[in-house]
């Protein structure tokens, strides 16, 4: 019961909206960093204190206009530079609408071509996520594009979309690097597969194609069965990464195997969307606010 008016309220204005976001950053608070750069950096070095690498992400999708962009390209060039002057053991991974794609396809290309350029300059990989079914293919042009002078950037790729094991092909075939996802946007049943069921048997068959291509990839999953078949093909050219603030026990049983894990990080005042994915995907999360709503 509390559950349901929890994900009621996610959905409606049954709250006061000051109050709501106030108690959401009170459990967000498990899967983000906080506001600024420096408690990203903050968490990151914990996470290699703790035996893993560490992705940073400044959070924000579907910049409207060019002010937007620019500032998020600034903040991740600034965001590169403090993660060299710390010490920091990792890299970070950026959004394509928060680079302009939502604004128009050469605005991205421009910038995510100065982030990887930035990225090359301080020995750093550099990661670009993947959002709805919409942004697919210019992502993946995009990557491909910058990856020619590039080589050390990566790609999300979504497990839940029909078109992915072609994608992947495409993208092994160049030489790119993959991060295989199950995928967290809600898509029609022409792009996507209606049930976990098939997500995960599109995962596992991914998975087995990125482990025979020589490639690096990372399994980005917090579903054990899934990590447990990626652990047992012995592939020596991946990483497993996970959400900050999710399956911890599981990171470090990987760790303690000596296979390399990194931490996605993320941090910023656009906490918000990403957080109520976050809560929607487990009823525990939604446990979480439910209590922070009585207790208020």
């Amino acid at each position: 019961m509390m559950c349901t008016m929890t994900a009621q309220a996610l959905h409606s204005h049954s709250y006061d909206s000051t109050l709501m976001e106030r108690l959401l950053f009170r459990v967000a608070k498990k899967w983000v960093a906080g506001y600024s750069a420096g408690e990203a950096i903050g968490a990151a070095l914990d996470a290699n204190r703790r035996g893993m690498s560490a992705i940073l992400n400044f959070l924000g999708e579907d910049a409207a206009d060019r002010t937007q962009v620019g500032l998020a390209v600034r903040e991740y060039l600034s965001l590169m530079e403090l993660m060299r002057a710390r010490g920091v053991r990792g890299c970070v991974s950026t959004k394509p609408t928060q680079l302009g794609l939502a604004v128009d396809y050469d605005t991205c290309l421009q910038n995510f071509s100065v982030l990887a350029k930035k990225a090359k300059e301080l020995g750093q990989f550099l990661w670009i996520d993947m959002e709805s079914a919409r942004f697919t293919e210019d992502t993946i042009t995009i990557y491909l594009e910058v990856l020619k002078d590039h080589p050390m950037t990566g790609v999300a790729i979504q497990a839940y979309l029909r078109r992915s094991g072609a994608d992947v092909l495409h993208i092994i075939e160049h030489g790119g690097k993959v991060r295989l996802v199950k995928g967290a946007y809600h898509e029609p049943e022409e792009h996507a597969f209606a049930t976990g069921e098939e997500v995960d048997r599109n995962y596992s068959r991914l998975l087995k194609m990125l482990a025979e291509s020589g490639n690096f990839f990372a399994v980005a999953t917090h579903d054990g069965r899934l990590v447990d078949e990626a652990v047992n093909l012995r592939a020596n050219n991946c990483e497993f990464q996970m959400l900050m603030g999710i399956r911890d026990e599981l990171k470090s049983q990987l760790v303690a195997r000596g296979l390399p894990v990194a931490e996605y990080i993320p941090y910023g005042s656009q906490w918000l969307p990403y957080s109520v994915r976050r809560i929607r995907e487990r009823k525990r999360n939604l446990l979480l606010l439910a209590r922070s709503l009585v207790q208020s």
